[in-house]
C-alpha cells in the first residue's frame, strides 16, 4: 500500500511537491486554506492529484504519513500542532526534493542578498557551460525540477529560515551564509537567539567534506560559530581582514579569492554589482565558484557583467542627469539600509508603506549623510516624519506613485540619485512589491 503525502499550501511549492510525490509512488492529497490559482488548479487535475481549497479537512489531513507544509504556514498553527503531537514528519520543500536528489547541493541563506547572491552564483555556473537546476525560494519549485526528467547534477537553492525550520537530512555540500540581522522574528518569538539558530540549520547536517562559506564580518554568525561549531570547512569571506587560510578578502581595492593555493584577484570597480553589500555577495559567489572548479576568466567575467534581480537596486535610467534606483524589494529597514549605503550621490529617497514595527534609527547616520530629501509614500506617514524631521530639512507626502515620482523629480538636481526603497510592505497602496516597483519604473520613463 502506498503511503499517504499530504501538501499544506497550493502554491509554487506545494504543488512541486504534490507532483514529486505522484512521481514517486505516493498517495497525494493537497489542502489550502485559500483559494487556488488558476494555474496551479489546472496542474493539479492535469496530474488528476486530489485537492481540496478554501480550508483544510482535518480528517484527510491527519491520517498522512509525511506532511509537506509550505514555508508560509507557521509551526504554531493548530494543525500543524495536531500532526506534530500525532508523530507525522512535518516538512518543507527543499527537504521534500533533496530526499530524491542525487546531485550537488549548493543553498544559500541570510537576512539580506540571499536572492541576489543565488542569481549571481547561478550566473556563473551557466557561463561556465554546465547545467544547473535554480530552485528554493526563487524561480520554479525544487521539487519540481527533481521530478523531471533528466535532472541536472547541480542545484542552487536561496533557502529561507522559514524553510530550514521544516530539514530533517537536507545537506548542502556549499552552503552560503551571508548576515543575520532581525528579521521575522515574530516568526521566533521576538527572540533574536531563536532566529539564528534556525539561519544556522543550513549547516547542521554539513560533515568534513562539505563547505560553509560565511561572512566573518557578522558579530551574529562569528559569535555562534564559536559557541557552535560546525563539521564543514570553513571558508570566510570579510572587507576587514584577511582571514586565516582560505576564503576571500580585499586588499588594495581588490577582491582576492584564495581556495587550495590557488588565488583569483579582481578590482572591486570591475564588479556589476557596486555597494559594500554586493562585494560581500561577489565574494561568497566567488568562493563557491572556486569550490566548483569553475575557471578564473569565467568567475571573473561573471562578477562583472551579472544583471541583477528585478526590483532589487535596480537601475531604471537617467533623467537630466538624476539617476533612478528601483528597490522594491526592500520591505525592511535592514534591506533599505544596505541601499542606503550604496549610494554615493545625493539621494531623494522615497519611503514607506504597511510600517512592519520598524525601527527607523538604525538608519539615522546613513540618511544623514546620504539623503537630502525624503518623498513618504503611505498611509500613514507619521512614523517616518517623527523618525527623520530633525535630520532631513524637506519631507512630503505622496499618495500615489507617480505623485511620489513626479515629487522626487522636481526635488533632485543634476548629479542626484532618486531611490525607491520603502522599507515597508505595499500592501497599502498596491498588490505587492513587484507591481510597486513596476509602477516606480513607468512613472520614471514617463518624465
Amino acid at each position: 500500500m502506498s503511503q499517504r503525502l499530504v501538501v499544506l499550501g497550493g502554491g509554487e511549492s506545494g504543488v512541486g511537491a504534490a507532483i514529486l510525490g505522484l512521481k514517486k509512488g505516493y498517495e497525494v492529497f493537497l489542502s489550502d486554506a485559500g483559494a487556488l490559482s488558476d494555474k496551479y488548479r489546472d496542474v493539479l487535475l492535469h496530474h488528476e492529484i486530489l485537492f481540496e481549497e478554501g480550508k483544510h479537512t482535518s480528517h484527510n489531513i491527519l491520517n498522512a504519513d509525511i506532511v509537506v507544509k509550505s514555508p508560509g504556514i507557521p509551526d504554531h498553527v493548530a494543525l500543524v500542532v495536531a500532526l506534530k503531537e500525532k508523530g507525522i514528519p512535518v516538512i518543507s520543500e527543499i527537504e521534500w526534493g533533496a530526499r530524491f536528489y542525487e546531485g550537488t547541493l549548493v543553498a544559500i541563506t541570510g537576512s539580506n542578498g540571499k536572492t541576489t547572491t543565488t542569481l549571481l552564483t547561478h550566473h556563473l555556473i551557466q557561463k561556465s557551460g554546465r547545467e544547473v537546476i535554480l530552485g528554493g525560494n526563487i524561480g520554479d519549485s525544487f521539487a519540481l525540477q527533481v521530478a523531471q526528467e533528466d535532472v541536472p547534477d547541480l542545484a542552487i537553492l536561496e533557502v529561507s529560515s522559514f524553510q530550514l525550520d521544516g530539514i530533517e537530512t537536507f545537506k548542502p555540500h556549499i552552503a552560503i551564509l551571508l548576515n543575520i540581522t532581525p528579521d521575522h522574528l515574530d516568526r521566533y518569538d521576538y527572540k533574536m537567539e531563536n532566529y539564528v539558530h534556525s539561519k544556522f540549520r543550513i549547516t547542521e547536517n554539513q560533515n568534513e567534506s562539505d563547505y560553509l562559506i560565511y561572512n566573518q564580518d557578522d558579530p551574529e554568525i562569528t559569535s555562534y560559530l564559536k559557541q557552535h561549531p560546525t563539521q564543514a570547512q570553513l571558508l570566510p569571506f570579510s572587507l576587514t581582514e584577511k582571514p586565516e587560510g582560505e576564503g576571500a578578502w580585499i586588499e588594495n581595492k581588490e577582491i582576492i579569492i584564495n581556495n587550495t593555493n590557488s588565488e583569483i584577484t579582481m578590482s572591486i570597480q570591475k564588479l556589476a554589482l557596486q555597494g559594500k553589500h554586493n562585494i560581500y555577495n561577489s565574494m561568497a559567489a566567488g568562493v563557491a565558484g572556486k569550490i566548483l572548479e569553475l575557471r578564473k576568466e569565467i568567475i571573473r567575467e561573471s562578477l562583472s557583467d551579472f544583471q541583477n534581480v528585478e526590483h532589487r537596486l535596480e537601475y531604471v535610467t537617467s533623467v537630466c542627469g538624476v539617476r533612478y534606483i528601483n528597490d522594491s524589494k526592500a520591505t525592511n529597514i535592514n534591506s533599505t539600509w544596505y541601499a542606503l549605503e550604496s549610494m554615493d550621490a545625493p539621494t531623494v529617497w522615497i519611503v514607506g508603506g504597511v510600517d512592519k514595527g520598524n525601527d527607523y534609527s538604525m538608519l539615522d547616520e546613513l540618511v544623514a549623510d546620504k539623503v537630502k530629501a525624503i518623498v513618504c509614500l503611505g498611509e500613514d506617514n507619521r512614523k517616518i516624519h517623527n523618525a527623520f524631521a530633525g535630520i532631513v530639512d524637506h519631507i512630503v507626502d505622496a499618495s500615489s506613485m507617480h505623485e511620489a515620482v513626479m515629487m522626487a523629480y522636481k526635488i533632485s538636481e543634476k548629479g542626484n540619485s532618486v531611490l525607491l526603497s520603502p522599507a515597508c510592505a505595499s500592501f497599502d497602496l498596491f498588490e505587492n512589491y513587484e507591481e510597486r516597483g513596476r509602477l516606480f519604473k513607468e512613472a520614471v520613463r514617463g518624465l
